[in-house]
This record gives structure tokens, C-alpha cells and sequence, in this order.
């Protein structure tokens, strides 16, 4: 029963600081786009502005609510959002939660990939760096790691888009499938073949954080007493690591792995943005841009709710993990 109090109180507590966050965010980010040096309606109009007159320019601010007060606008949209109504966006002239269905679909099978990716590469080559240690091997490994930590991620794309893309040919150098193709024509295989390389990118950039996290992790493991005691029974390397070191560093490694939702999705921004994917990133900057406040706002409020899935799976797998974090009244 104590259990179940202690869970609910964790769900609550959770529930209240989401809702606190996306208030928090959405104010935020309402005024800072009234700092933005974009005119919204040129954005809105495009290249057709220098035919648009005065008149047409006021009917468009009075359809948009430009002439409204900053406060009134945000208390509208508050509002709207409240009943479930994010919006029409002014530079794709459709609703905003339409579009950011249709594009979260192709975001998450993008970052569902290399979020497995990069776990999977990143905690084998912690393991190998750590039951290596000190070996060139093992320095080797690290160097990547610290090398990829400090690359710029549009700097990765674009190597990879240059060399892959265009040196050897073997891949599509962007979009989310082939251009010229009717969508009902568009295969599984063409979609994945468009994904490989924003994936790839995301992954190698991914790999850092959760190698060197257990690498250290399984070196403290392989240091201590009960790890003496073993070898001086004769088990080494894989046994070793499998039968001791093994159930000491997936968990660990697969919490942080949650917890590295926000860099994932920071990432897929630029990502997406070098290889002209169709996702949630490629319609962030759009949004930013060419100032459409209404798709902006949709788009933050969702990536604020992914990042903090991210963290709140992380945290709950640190509450199995850890029993005495049970015992907190808030988790």
C-alpha cells in the first residue's frame, strides 16, 4: 500500500511539474518571438509582398491578430490551447496539429533509430574500452569519443552527405523519399534508404555521453574486491564480464540513455535540416524563420513534452534501480 501511495505521489508530482513546464515554455517562448526581427506577414506573403498594399497588409494582421496586443494574443492562445486547438499555421495554410502528426511520425522513426543505435554501439565500445583498459585500444576509443563530443552536428552531416551522398553515391543525399515519386508509388525500403543518413548522423553523435559513461561505470566495477576475488578464481574476460560486471552497468547505461532525449532531439533539428528531412526539426526552423508563431509554439510545446518523457523514464527507471529512492515523498 506504501508502495502504491509512494508511486502516486511520484505520477502527481510529475504530472504538476509538466504542466508547470509547458506554461513556463509557451510564455517564454510567446516573448521571445515578439523580439523576432521577422515581420510575420512578409513571411506570410513571400516573394508576392512588393504587390501587396496597405489594405490588403491590414486585412492580413486583423486575420492573424497582429493588431492585437501581445497579452491578448497570448490569452487567446491560451484559450485555444486549452480546448485543444493549436492553431493554423501561416506558412504551411494548415492546421497546426496536422502537421505536427504528420511529421512526428518521421521524427520518432528517425530518432527511434538512432536512439537504439547509439545505446547499443556506444555501450559496447564503453565495454570493450574498459575491459581493454589503458590499451591502445582503449585510448583509441576515447579519442573518438572526445572527438565526436566536441563536433558540431551539422558538421558530421554534412561529412557524411558529402562522402556518402555525393563522392561515392551510395545514398540519397535528402528528403524523406524520392522526389518525382507519387506517394502511393513511395515503398518502405525507399523510405529507409532516405533515412539512413540523418540516422547514421544521430547515432555517431549520440555514442559519446553513454561510452564513456560506462566505461568508467565498469572500470570502478572491475576494481573492486569481489572482482579480485573472481579472477584469483580464474575467470577473465567475457565470463568475467558477463556472470559480474554485466547487471552493474546495463541499467546505468540504459538510464541515461532516456535522459539523453533533449541532446537526441537537438540533434534531429539540425539533422534533419543538412539532409532536408521532413520531421519535427526541418518545421522548427521553418517556424523560426519565417515567424510563424502559431506552428513555433505547437512545435515547443511538443518537444518539451518529449524531452520530458525522456527524463520522467529516466527517473523512474532510477527509482527500480535504487529502492531507497522509493522512500522520497516526491521521487
Amino acid at each position: 500500500m506504501e508502495d502504491r501511495m509512494g508511486w502516486a505521489r511520484f505520477v502527481g508530482f510529475k504530472m504538476l511539474r509538466l504542466l508547470s513546464l509547458l506554461a513556463g515554455v509557451g510564455v517564454v517562448s510567446f516573448i521571445l518571438m515578439q523580439f523576432s526581427p521577422v515581420d510575420p506577414v512578409e513571411a506570410y506573403i513571400g516573394g508576392d509582398m512588393i504587390r501587396v498594399s496597405a489594405e490588403q497588409r491590414s486585412l492580413i494582421e486583423e486575420r492573424w491578430g497582429l493588431n492585437d496586443s501581445p497579452v491578448e494574443r497570448l490569452l487567446t492562445w491560451g484559450q485555444a490551447l486549452v480546448q485543444g486547438d493549436l492553431g493554423t499555421s501561416m506558412i504551411y495554410r494548415q492546421p497546426v496539429a496536422d502537421i505536427i502528426q504528420e511529421r512526428f511520425m518521421n521524427s520518432v522513426a528517425l530518432m527511434a533509430v538512432a536512439w537504439v543505435l547509439s545505446g547499443l554501439i556506444g555501450f559496447g565500445l564503453g565495454v570493450v574500452a574498459a575491459m581493454k583498459r589503458d590499451s591502445r585500444l582503449d585510448r583509441l576509443i576515447c579519442w573518438y569519443c572526445y572527438t565526436l563530443a566536441s563536433t558540431p552536428v551539422f558538421w558530421i552531416a554534412l561529412f557524411l552527405l558529402m562522402v556518402f551522398g555525393v563522392w561515392l553515391g551510395w545514398l540519397p543525399i535528402g528528403l524523406g523519399v524520392p522526389a518525382g515519386i507519387a506517394a502511393d508509388q513511395v515503398t518502405w525500403g525507399d523510405r529507409a534508404m532516405h533515412m539512413i543518413l540523418p540516422a547514421l548522423t544521430l547515432s555517431l553523435t549520440g555514442v559519446a555521453a553513454i561510452a564513456l559513461h560506462t566505461r568508467q561505470k565498469l572500470v570502478d566495477v572491475l576494481d573492486s574486491d569481489y572482482i579480485l576475488f573472481a579472477r584469483a578464481r580464474g575467470e577473465r574476460g567475457v565470463q568475467l564480464f558477463r556472470r559480474h560486471g554485466f547487471r552493474h552497468v546495463v541499467l546505468p547505461a540504459l538510464t541515461l540513455q532516456f535522459a539523453s532525449f533533449s541532446e537526441l532531439f537537438g540533434g534531429a533539428v539540425l539533422a534533419e535540416q543538412v539532409f532536408s528531412y521532413p520531421g519535427l526539426g526541418q518545421a522548427t526552423v521553418q517556424a523560426g524563420l519565417r515567424g510563424d508563431v502559431p506552428l513555433l509554439l505547437g512545435l515547443v510545446l511538443c518537444s518539451a513534452i518529449f524531452v520530458f518523457t525522456g527524463n520522467m523514464l529516466a527517473d523512474i527507471l532510477y527509482r527500480i534501480i535504487d529502492p531507497r529512492m522509493k522512500e522520497e515523498a516526491i521521487g
